[in-house]
């Protein structure tokens, strides 16, 4: 389970408001637990790791194990939701550098034309599936690298397969015309919290993840909340947010101590803006990975502003990497790590980070995962699932709709001169 330190939390909260806090947080909970929520009608996100499909799972396995044989490319064109998931588990649960089987690639995610160009050019005469996830298929950035993946590269209509709505939609519609195998993205799901639908479970089940274990770490998780009490990771984390929020902080660092999370960071990070972001309200979501960033972004989170909170993200069950050697000259100076590992090095990093991050006026939680492996990655999706679902609840704000996100497509449409 993914546990939750919120040592360098409490002394910047107000010790007489903690009752308070925690009956709310209990509240918004109990909202989300029974569907009478704000936006209650897109808790499906529950639902699905709660009674999973069982036979929906095996058919994406099976898919994926269809294209880890006939495929050296997965190409999956989608934004947002579409892609930040799988994005964030594959970069998580495979190797950094030489992962089996096909590569797994996306597009659609951007407008950039040398991106595409490349990319189209990397596919020639490369064994090539192809999945395309949008629920409407209107989405200009997906939508225009579809078509330039069907007029480039000459893909079998049984080679494409379609996520998107069960009923209505262009792309539905295309896909019933031509041809192509489909799933659906379920009605009551949003794209933010759609990872665990085969919106995100194909891709990483092509990518040699076992989803099954990705999904029960997450059942077991939602499980866990639904009779938590104000304790609960998930909880705590709400309530700490709201009380910060109220107290004037603006700024939100999600900080990864492991280059494998940068992907759960940028999932994270669209995940709470927006669904928080709305009606002048919500901490504003931005990412780092330490110790990287130490040596850019550091500097100012130490010392700049002090309107930030920090939220650090561990893995305490990783693997121990190279040990430092000794040398007989000591030439650089190191002999005194001596004996320690790199992970023992890392660790240290962080702690004494997060310690002096604290005392320079930044509060910070940190999420301890006991391992990194598709279960406690599951664990920690829904955490964050249900953190934000509750947070929201306590800003007064409906998490599961994003009505600022149509007000760039309105003006970029007018703008092309879309009829």
């Amino acid at each position: 389970m993914t546990t939750l330190d919120r040592s360098r939390i409490v002394p910047f909260l107000d010790a007489a408001g903690a009752d308070g806090r925690r009956d709310a947080a209990l509240a918004a909970h109990g909202r989300v637990i029974d569907g009478t929520a704000a936006g209650g009608t897109m808790l499906g996100w529950r639902r699905l790791v709660l009674q999973p499909d069982v036979d929906l799972i095996a058919r994406v396995a099976d898919l994926a194990a269809e294209i880890t044989a006939e495929a050296d490319v997965l190409l999956c064109i989608g934004i947002g939701g579409s892609y930040l998931g799988a994005q964030a588990a594959i970069e998580a649960l495979t190797p950094h550098f030489e992962r089996a089987g096909p590569e797994v690639l996306f597009a659609g995610h951007h407008l950039a034309p040398a991106y595409h160009r490349e990319l189209l050019e990397r596919l020639v005469g490369r064994r090539v599936y192809v999945n395309v996830i949008s629920k409407s298929g209107t989405t200009l950035e997906p939508a225009l690298a579809f078509r330039l993946v069907r007029r480039a590269l000459d893909v079998p209509p049984d080679r494409i397969i379609a996520t998107t709505d069960a009923r209505r939609g262009v792309l539905h519609d295309m896909a019933h015309d031509a041809g192509y195998r489909r799933f659906e993205v379920p009605d009551d799901v949003g794209g933010r919290f759609s990872v665990l639908t085969p919106v995100g479970l194909l891709p990483i089940a092509v990518a040699g993840v076992d989803v099954y274990a990705l999904m029960a770490g997450a059942g077991a998780a939602a499980g866990a909340a639904t009779h938590a009490d104000a304790s609960h990771p998930a909880l705590a984390y709400a309530a700490d947010r709201h009380a910060l929020h109220q107290a004037g902080f603006a700024t939100e660092v999600l900080a990864v101590i492991d280059p494998r999370l940068r992907g759960l960071a940028s999932w994270w990070q669209q995940l709470f803006g927006e669904s928080e972001g709305k009606a002048g309200r919500g901490l504003f979501p931005a990412t780092v990975q330490y110790s990287t960033d130490l040596h850019s972004l550091g500097q100012y989170v130490q010392d700049g502003a002090r309107n930030l909170v920090e939220t650090f993200v561990v893995v305490d069950g990783d693997e121990p990497g190279p040990v430092v050697e000794p040398e007989e000259r000591d030439a650089d100076g190191l002999d005194y790590l001596a004996g320690r590992s790199m992970a023992d090095v890392n660790r240290v990093a962080y702690e004494a980070t997060a310690a002096a991050h604290a005392d320079g006026g930044v509060p910070n939680w940190t999420f301890h995962m006991e391992r990194l492996d598709a279960s406690s990655l599951g664990d920690a999706i829904y955490m964050f699932e249900h953190a934000v679902a509750v947070s929201a609840q306590l800003l007064g704000l409906d998490p599961f709709d994003q009505p600022g996100v149509e007000a760039y497509k309105r003006k970029m449409f007018e703008l092309l001169g879309r009829p």
